[in-house]
């Protein structure tokens, strides 16, 4: 699979820019701050309907402007392509596309044309909460899994009433355990499906990480993940009871799926804290990839790879190694960003491989070679 063209308008601090890509290598260079994470933030909004590093839809759109719009054309083994548009207007819901059909749920577009992207800011997988965790393995499971993300987006509208009522009862100083027992109960089997689900997902997954750790650190260092739940220690409806009291003294749901955490270690030690700063940029680039391998080989094609400032993970010889991973049939269609476009020239004389270079200024892009 690969993204043939596209064109974006008023998104972020662009006003209006049309591309077309080599099915191999695209290459995105400038300054900081030119724009070209963004270019691939669209990219990613086309995969996910939602932006890789903004929540908020409409904060994308280009200051004093009224709406963005961005399309794109997907081609799959030689079918036709398929088009698909991401509208988000001021005030007004946002509206998905595909073939100028509107989707009955935005969810359903999630899978069509999985992406991986590749961020500095992939190091909060490991400095940051276990939120920022859960939504990475969240997001991997859901590209392929229909009823994963059917079961996680009703247990997160449950919990949302579960904690709303929580908070009524803490104000009107009484409690309805009842009517909590209701939703404690239809939470149950998405809750149960998920954390199954999760535990599935990791016995799969982490092999091909460790692979792909010991590939990009050059080391034999021990690395694993370890899937902390509630659930392994008793049934959903057992552990939310056991925590009725502390719920209401506290206002929301303490326990559940919602505070699983995936711990990741290095040598057995967290690498949160005793990992170096290459250790973790290496622990993180090679969860990324390992999530690419893990999604090609369960849908059976390539998704699409994004690449931000990946010179800046790793050295320049790992970053050799990983141009020529990419140039075999493993890979498909990549994304880079730089901020040098020397060491980009450099990098492809080394390695023969169909790309396509574009010069990014300040919201404007010119094709090169």
């Amino acid at each position: 699979m690969h993204l043939n063209t596209l064109k974006i308008i008023n998104f972020k601090n662009y006003e209006e820019q049309e591309m077309a890509f080599s099915d191999k290598i695209n290459c995105f260079v400038g300054n900081n701050g030119a724009g070209k994470t963004n270019l691939l933030d669209a990219i990613y909004y086309l995969s996910f309907t939602k932006s890789y590093f903004n929540s908020v839809d409409q904060q994308n759109i280009r200051h004093g402007e009224a709406f963005f719009a961005i399309h794109g054309a997907f081609q799959r083994n030689g079918s036709l392509p398929n088009h698909v548009s991401c509208i988000q207007k001021a005030g007004i819901k946002k509206q998905f596309r595909i073939n100028q059909k509107d989707y009955d749920r935005i969810s359903d577009h999630i899978g069509q044309f999985p992406c991986v992207m590749v961020s500095p800011y992939d190091r909060d997988l490991i400095n940051e909460g276990s939120d920022v965790r859960r939504k990475f393995i969240d997001a991997v499971i859901s590209q392929f899994d229909k009823s994963y993300l059917d079961s996680l987006i009703r247990y997160n509208r449950l919990l949302e009433q579960r904690n709303g009522l929580l908070k009524q009862f803490a104000e009107r100083r009484q409690s309805d355990r009842e009517l909590l027992l209701l939703i404690d109960e239809q939470m149950m089997a998405p809750a149960t499906n998920i954390s199954e689900k999760r535990k599935i997902f990791l016995e799969g997954f982490a092999p091909i990480f460790r692979h792909y750790f010991e590939f990009i650190s050059g080391g034999t260092e021990e690395v694993s993940i370890e899937y902390e739940s509630q659930l392994t220690g008793g049934s959903y409806l057992e552990i939310v009871n056991e925590a009725f009291a502390k719920d209401q003294s506290l206002r929301y749901s303490s326990s559940g799926i919602h505070k699983d955490d995936f711990i990741f270690n290095l040598a057995g030690y967290p690498v949160k804290k005793f990992g170096s700063q290459g250790q973790q940029k290496s622990f993180a680039v090679a969860l990324k990839l390992a999530q690419f391998d893990f999604t090609r080989d369960l849908i059976g094609f390539k998704p699409i790879l994004l690449f931000d400032d990946i010179f800046d993970k790793l050295d320049p010889g790992r970053v050799q190694q990983l141009i020529q991973l990419v140039d075999n049939d493993s890979f498909g269609q990549v994304f880079i960003t730089d901020t040098e476009p020397e060491r980009i020239r450099r990098t492809f004389e080394k390695v023969a491989i169909n790309h396509r270079v574009f010069e990014i200024n300040g919201g404007t892009v010119d094709f090169r070679y």
